[in-house]
């Protein structure tokens, strides 16, 4: 018993993240005469019992359609959200057990990587200044070293001569200079996990690969966790380790990238990767693309969330909700008939 419960252990310790059960469900605005009558209060299910663990040093990615739920994931994760159910669990401490100054502290060691940089910059703060701001608030009693801290992570994400970028102003430098600027601010309190979302999005396509080089570079230095999150599986092939991929707010398929690039075994996971543009037109797969849009999460379809517009649907599919399941090493999909897709 004892030698079982140290192997526990010791693979829980590989694991810098371990997310049970999750759900994030936001409550559906009504009015007062609606909430006075209607006896059911409505939901948007944004995410509905999600699970996944991120190992030390690995780059795991969500991926699907807008709505399907990745950011409100990434948000919950590091805290900026609050869960409905399940539990988040990050270097083996429960984030709903901690009071909002003990997460206050631990948010130093998770940070963020945001999809807008115009949006998520100050307009009226000079760009050394919003790297430093970090600091000021997590590491005060170094403040006579925070100048050369920030001048030293400048330098690492290549926004250099560093005395030339640390008093501009964000309009004052190019978008993919933004998008340094704000992987800069993410990573100067030294994170253990960085939440990138969609953080090439905004970016204009010809630095797109310079920054995702940057970030993988990055974390090989710093020794970094990242949880990405992207709508472009041509964009995860490149950085991610693991994938999960996501609809209307369940994860359908998850396993390592390569795997799930070479044996897709669910029906939205072959309609994705269908839709990534290939140069060479005889190679272009042939998977029929969905039909119409993804459903309300107010009010999801039953069983399977993705039959009303998967092509090899079946009866069962509209009952039973799938489960997810290993059919291959370390590969899991929930599909009634992923047997089908085995090769």
């Amino acid at each position: 018993m004892t030698i079982t419960n140290d192997l526990q252990k010791q693979e829980n310790n590989d694991y810098l993240v371990e997310v049970k059960d999750l759900k994030k469900w936001f409550p559906v605005q009504t009015s007062f005469i609606d909430q006075i009558f209607v006896k059911e209060r409505e939901f948007v299910r944004a995410v509905d019992g999600v699970s996944f663990n991120i190992r030390r040093g690995e780059v795991l990615g969500l991926a699907g359609e807008s709505g399907s739920g990745k950011t409100t994931i990434g948000r919950v994760t590091i805290g900026l959200a609050k869960k409905t159910e399940g539990e988040v669990i990050f270097d083996g401490i429960n984030l709903s057990t901690l009071s909002a100054e003990e997460l206050r502290k631990l948010r130093r060691r998770m940070q963020v990587i945001f999809q807008d940089p115009l949006a998520s910059l100050n307009p009226r703060m000079s760009l050394g200044d919003a790297i430093r701001q970090g600091l000021e608030i997590h590491y005060p009693e170094s403040q006579d070293q925070h100048r050369d801290m920030v001048m030293d992570i400048m330098e690492k994400v290549g926004l250099s001569p560093t005395q030339f970028y640390y008093n501009k102003y964000p309009h004052q430098i190019s978008g993919g200079q933004r998008q340094r600027v704000v992987i800069a601010r993410a990573l100067v309190t030294k994170p253990d996990l960085v939440l990138a979302d969609e953080p090439i999005a905004m970016a204009d396509v010809s630095v797109r690969a310079l920054l995702l080089d940057l970030m993988l570079q990055l974390k090989e230095e710093l020794d970094l966790t990242y949880l990405f999150i992207t709508h472009d599986l041509a964009t995860a092939k490149y950085i991610c380790d693991r994938i999960g991929i996501l609809y209307l707010g369940e994860i359908v398929e998850l396993s390592d990238l390569r795997e799930v690039y070479a044996h897709p075994l669910h029906p939205y996971t072959n309609a994705l990767l269908a839709a990534v543009p290939v140069p060479n037109p005889h190679e272009r797969r042939t998977e029929p693309m969905p039909k119409g849009e993804i459903p309300n999460p107010i009010h999801p379809p039953s069983g399977c969330r993705y039959h009303p517009r998967c092509p090899y649907a079946e009866d069962i599919c509209s009952q039973e909700v799938p489960q997810l399941r290993e059919l291959r090493p370390g590969h899991q999909v929930a599909c009634h008939f992923a047997e089908q897709f085995l090769h």
